[in-house]
């Protein structure tokens, strides 16, 4: 999941997480140089400390008259420092090397059978780095056998301060020490802020719950918004400014949504009416049509005379009843429509009442197939068979146009829910009326009202059931109905 898609809860959590584990990593780094910055200033101001030593026995050495009975020159230097230089090297614990001024030794300290790690030669980059520096004082530091070794090279002089040879020290950092109280210290920051961690998340946890709890509130009411229903205002005590202000436009347009929404049904109503009407009034006038043509032509013709009187009368009276029922059933079918299903549920064998609403159909190319002999469901009978009926109806009709006519219904069950199946190989729905079909007053036949599949689908809703179709264009349509048992 991307940062972007996390909620604003989390976001904040995360972030005052990762500000909390940053800190955490700057400060064991800046603490790490810290210690390495002051590790270096103290062996470089220990080496500058025992060169300053070194030399202040080296200059006793030289120029007190009480130990050197060599003249202090250049040429004279292994003589001099004979055995005084193992002295010096013992008392400062480090090993010293005197160079003449051409770069070749002189004279060490070193001892054993260990070769040291010191030059016999300077290097030019040495001779130059001394003579050039205005203290003549040169610094090489470098790597030996894992350890850093720090080199100073500064002149010898006599008592009149003229250099007759070269001064090298070898210092070996020991770190230990540093390392041990800086691998303590990190140990002992790690513990402290682990300890902050743990309470970082807890703080986190609860600092980005109340700044997003206002938040949760308005977007729980939001989600709630509903056009037909009546939605509640926000009340939010001890909120921000800036909840304040979206509690109040999201109040102002719930008010300003409710006063829309009785505008709208109100609309709705009126245009729910007004087409009613125009369609009662245009079924109705369809009977009334030949109604009157035939009340005109018995007028015209009426002849109490006429032998065949009766047997006329009788012609016109069918025709005229035959209309009054065709009107009868148009008012049945409205107020069939308008009213909602009333739920009358009873246990009732589902394999049963759709078998018993398919015998009416005097139809041989209508098959019924069934998963099981009894599937109990508590549904309405009655409802129930104008369901199937209407649906078979509406197959029958559209298999007028073909040769090889089929329509199978199925029923099936699955744990709590019943599935009736009714397909045919009629001509199917096409793509621009597939959106209409359970529209009121939408019909492809000639005749009829467009109510069926209207009512049927009101019928299954009310049972919290579902209705849908599949189709395809002259090959056939299949609708799928689900209901639950209870």
């Amino acid at each position: 999941m991307k940062f972007k898609q996390l909620s604003l809860r989390y976001r904040i959590f995360l972030a005052m997480i990762l500000l909390i584990l940053l800190a955490s990593v700057l400060i064991a780094a800046v603490t790490i140089f810290q210690y390495k910055e002051q590790t270096d200033e103290y062996n470089q101001g220990r080496l500058e400390r025992k060169e300053e030593s070194v030399k202040a026995a080296i200059n006793y050495w030289l120029n007190s008259g009480n130990g050197n009975t060599f003249p202090v020159e250049e040429k004279n230097l292994e003589y001099i420092f004979r055995d005084k230089i193992y002295e010096i090297s013992d008392i400062e614990k480090l090993e010293i090397n005197i160079y003449d001024l051409s770069g070749n030794i002189a004279k060490t300290s070193h001892s054993g059978f260990v070769k040291s790690d010191a030059p016999t030669v300077l290097s030019d980059t040495v001779l130059k780095g001394v003579m050039n520096n205005a203290q003549h004082r040169y610094l090489n530091t470098r790597t030996v056998k894992g350890q850093s070794l720090q080199s100073s090279y500064t002149y010898i002089t006599d008592n009149k301060f003229k250099p007759i040879g070269i001064l090298n020290l070898q210092y070996v950092q020991d770190n230990t020490a540093q390392d041990k109280d800086l691998e303590e210290f990190l140990l002992r920051m790690a513990y402290v802020y682990l300890l902050m961690f743990l309470l970082a998340i807890g703080l986190a946890y609860f600092i980005s719950s109340y700044i997003t709890r206002n938040i949760k509130a308005i977007t729980d009411k939001m989600n709630q918004t509903r056009l037909n229903t009546s939605n509640e205002k926000i009340i939010l005590e001890n909120a921000s400014s800036e909840i304040f202000t979206l509690v109040n436009a999201y109040n102002k347009m719930v008010d300003e949504l409710e006063i829309s929404a009785v505008k709208l049904a109100k609309g709705e109503r009126e245009q729910a009416w007004r087409e009613m009407a125009k369609q009662v009034a245009h079924e109705i006038k369809n009977p009334l049509t030949p109604m009157r043509l035939t009340v005109q032509s018995f007028q015209r013709k009426f002849d109490p005379n006429d032998p065949d009187i009766y047997n006329k009368l009788n012609e016109y009276s069918k025709t005229l009843i035959q209309q009054i029922d065709t009107m009868s059933s148009i008012a049945s079918a409205f107020s069939n429509f308008a009213k909602m299903p009333t739920q009358k549920r009873e246990e009732l064998n589902v394999v049963e009442v759709v078998k018993l609403a398919l015998d009416i159909f005097a139809k041989d190319y209508i098959s019924f197939f069934s998963s099981k002999d009894i599937i109990i469901a508590e549904l309405d009978k009655t409802q129930l068979i104008r369901v199937v009926t209407n649906l078979v109806k509406n197959a029958i009709y559209a298999l007028s146009e073909v040769e090889n006519k089929k329509i199978e219904v199925t029923v099936e069950d699955d744990n709590d829910k019943v599935f009736i199946i009714v397909a045919d190989n009629g001509g199917g729905i096409s793509d621009e009326d597939k959106d209409k079909i359970f529209e009121p007053k939408f019909t492809t036949k000639s005749s009829g009202m467009g109510l069926g599949l209207p009512m049927v689908k009101n019928i299954i809703e009310a049972y919290d059931g579902t209705i849908t179709f599949t189709t395809t264009y002259n090959k056939g349509t299949v609708f799928n109905i689900i209901l639950p048992k209870k």
